[in-house]
């Protein structure tokens, strides 16, 4: 036990991170629509409930369900709120 014992103490001593993992960092958007703001819109075209968002380039990317369990895409304007465009599994 002591052999494992003193390389643990000595790598926390040396501040080594031992599987820690770094804090998430957040991004300033700037006069962009927050992701939240960007559900909200997606709720309100039909998404029942969200698997995925993404943020690409200049639009949220917003893939789910709608309420008969159909797959369904909404991609909104991050300046804007504005739908862009929607994809729905047939």
């Amino acid at each position: 036990m002591r052999k494992f014992m003193f390389p643990a103490i000595v790598a926390i001593g040396l501040g080594v991170s031992l599987g820690s993992a770094a804090p998430a960092m957040a991004y300033d958007t700037g006069d962009q629509i927050s992701m939240q703001a960007a559900l909200d819109v997606a709720t309100d075209i039909g998404v029942m409930t969200i698997s995925h968002t993404e943020f690409a380039g200049d639009e949220w990317q917003i893939e789910g369900r709608d309420r008969t369990g159909r797959w369904i895409e909404v991609d909104v304007d991050a300046r804007t709120g504005e739908v862009r465009n929607v994809d729905r599994g047939w």
